[in-house]
């Protein structure tokens, strides 16, 4: 599979899923459908943990990626974004991580094969999604004290590597390191990648993808685009890429820049629109889809989706609109 995945990005611009968040939110789900049977009795209030509901609610997270399939998507990313130790904590779950991880990626890797062996000609690909986690490792959260830190960069990679095991061990075929805020996050996610690949004896393609905060053209740890990819490009990535915080428009400087700095493959998986005053995204189908076939028709794409806002109604958008584009070709490196 993971050579299958690398010679169809030179075929076709590959189209990733989109919100899992949003479409959980459209079930209306209560304290008690978190809980499940599972943790029916658990001490602490459960509702919002999304990642759990892959061992609580299995069938929604099921439905939720069968529907993202439907709509074209090769790639479905595990329902782990927040699936860390240091994120779980929030929930005092930190010793439900592997379980989480691996309920997860087992059941994204069921429903991936289900969609391939219908069509065998159009194989779907399973990211483990790799969060940023709650921390920051660069900004102090007491403005009191900027020395301080909420999280040591061994703390983050103790936490990646446990998720990573997890994740390999339900099947997964990409590792996706997402919405990178901080890149000393992002490196120690990396860090604990590459030791893994090394240990093990495996070759996990590494998608990046970082995420622009404001109009500034910056990560939140203060970093331009040109430098986040000079930062991260020593794991040889298969893609590296821009998601989240902004919409299409927005993102579009950033995505050009990428395209024309980095040697590897590009992704893009923006939100669909910014905000509104009550926190969700308006932007249709139709508009997003419009937006992202320029980025393609620009040669800048080899991979795409959408990130918060985004349904299955998007992403088939989406795919429909890049289908006759052209894949974003390597750059030719001179030695």
């Amino acid at each position: 599979m993971e050579n299958n995945f690398r010679s169809l990005l030179n075929d076709r611009i590959l189209i990733l899923d989109g919100a899992m968040g949003t479409m959980i939110q459209k079930y209306g789900l209560s304290e008690e459908d978190y809980r499940g049977e599972q943790f029916k009795n658990y001490p602490y209030p459960l509702k919002g943990n999304n990642d759990l509901l892959s061992i609580t609610q299995p069938k929604i997270i099921r439905e939720i990626h069968s529907k993202f399939l439907e709509a074209g998507a090769d790639i479905i990313e595990t329902n782990t974004f927040n699936s860390t130790s240091i994120s779980m904590a929030d929930y005092h779950m930190q010793s439900e991580v592997r379980n989480i991880n691996l309920a997860a990626s087992k059941l994204a890797r069921s429903v991936a094969d289900e969609f391939t062996k219908k069509d065998p000609s159009k194989p779907r690909f399973v990211a483990g999604s790799i969060g940023p986690t709650n921390k920051t490792a660069s900004i102090s959260p007491d403005v009191n004290n900027p020395g301080f830190r909420g999280v040591t960069f061994d703390e983050l990679v103790e936490a990646y590597t446990e998720q990573i095991q997890a994740l390999a061990d339900g099947g997964v075929d990409i590792m996706l390191v997402e919405t990178v805020f901080d890149t000393l996050n992002c490196k120690a996610a990396l860090f604990a990648l590459m030791n893994f690949n090394r240990e093990t004896g495996r070759d996990y393609p590494i998608m990046i993808s970082g995420t622009i905060t404001d109009a500034s053209g910056r990560t939140l740890s203060g970093q331009t685009v040109e430098a986040f990819w000079n930062s991260v490009s020593h794991a040889n990535p298969v893609s590296i890429g821009l998601n989240c915080a902004l919409g299409a428009e927005q993102l579009r400087p950033y995505v050009e820049e990428l395209s024309d700095k980095s040697w590897c493959y590009v992704s893009a998986h923006p939100n669909a629109g910014l905000p509104n005053e009550m926190g969700e995204y308006d932007q249709d189908p139709e508009f997003m889809s419009s937006t992202l076939a320029e980025f393609a028709k620009s040669g800048f794409l080899n991979i795409v989706g959408g990130c918060c806002g985004t349904t299955p109604e998007h992403i088939a958008a989406i795919a429909k609109a890049v289908h006759d584009f052209e894949p974003r070709k390597l750059p030719e490196l001179v030695d």
